[in-house]
């Protein structure tokens, strides 16, 4: 097997090499105050170890990448009715299109796009208060991650809260549709927190093992449930995105605006990776070109 550690030192030195960062998310203002000239890999592999290069120990908003974790403890606590409100498909639009749902009649085509997530929080809300949805939220990427130190940025929450105009239009639209059992703004007060977590890749790369399916890996779901997520961030997990992530990269991962990036190779290793710069599609630019170069070094295609 090739030498993990010294293609992650390769790939940080690669990726500051060149002023091409992409550019960072500009319609939440905290995010769009973050200098795009970082980088960051974390790699955990099923045999424990966890190897990392550049700006690793630097916090950052994971944003969307909640949605896998969300997607999980909807499925744990309602099973496969989640299904009848939302979809399994790639939306081919953008992640916070109106359009698709008015046109799909307030049926989400997908988990990860931002209706879909906001029916995934509905549906992880169920009778409770928006702080004990978010107490089991935290709880379960502590636990994926075996580490405490992970929190809400408040800041960066309250950012989206006053900015997030589209996804209260989407919230309204379900609403009007009977596709959300708690009121708009319950719902988007709870996706916007849960969003709003912060990681560093080290901490992320520990939270997906779960998704690993390996002997030494955190059981929080079942087997089944892991091959089916990984499917879904596959096929849906990069947005309109998703086939070009699946083609350059050939794994399972899913992206937030933040610059992250949460990428499985099913039984050998989780991967994170941060760079705020993002490209067109609303991915990590240097987080996207590292991870093609890593599976292609690595041969960790699943393809």
């Amino acid at each position: 097997m090739a030498d993990v550690e010294s293609i992650l030192r390769t790939l940080n030195s690669d990726a500051r090499q060149g002023d091409d960062w992409g550019q960072v998310a500009q319609y939440i203002p905290q995010l769009a105050d973050v200098d795009p000239a970082q980088f960051a890999i974390s790699v955990a592999l099923a045999d424990g170890r966890l190897l990392e290069a550049g700006d690793c120990h630097v916090p950052f908003s994971v944003q969307s990448i909640t949605k896998i974790f969300t997607l999980a403890i909807a499925l744990g606590r309602s099973g496969d009715q989640l299904w009848t409100r939302v979809g399994r498909e790639p939306s081919g639009r953008a992640f916070n299109s109106i359009v698709q749902l008015e046109q799909e009649d307030g049926r989400p085509r997908n988990p990860f796009i931002n209706a879909g997530a906001i029916v995934t929080t509905d549906e992880v809300l169920g009778t409770r208060t928006p702080r004990e949805a978010l107490g089991e939220i935290i709880a379960f990427v502590r636990a994926a991650a075996g580490s405490d130190d992970i929190y809400i940025n408040d800041a960066v929450a309250a950012s989206e809260t006053a900015y997030g105009h589209r996804n209260f239009a989407l919230a309204h639209f379900l609403a009007s549709r009977d596709n959300l059992n708690n009121s708009p703004e319950k719902v988007l007060g709870t996706y916007f927190h849960h969003c709003a977590l912060e990681m560093t890749t080290g901490q992320l790369a520990m939270a997906g093992r779960f998704l690993v399916d390996g002997p030494a890996m955190p059981n929080l779901v079942s087997p089944r449930r892991i091959r089916r997520l990984n499917a879904l961030m596959l096929t849906c997990g990069h947005y309109d995105g998703s086939g070009d992530f699946a083609y350059r990269v050939g794994i399972p991962g899913k992206s937030g605006v933040g610059g992250g990036i949460l990428a499985i190779v099913p039984g050998q290793a989780s991967i994170a990776v941060w760079s705020p710069g993002l490209n067109r599609y609303g991915n990590s630019h240097k987080g996207t070109e590292a991870l093609a170069q890593l599976t292609t070094a690595m041969n960790w295609s699943i393809f």
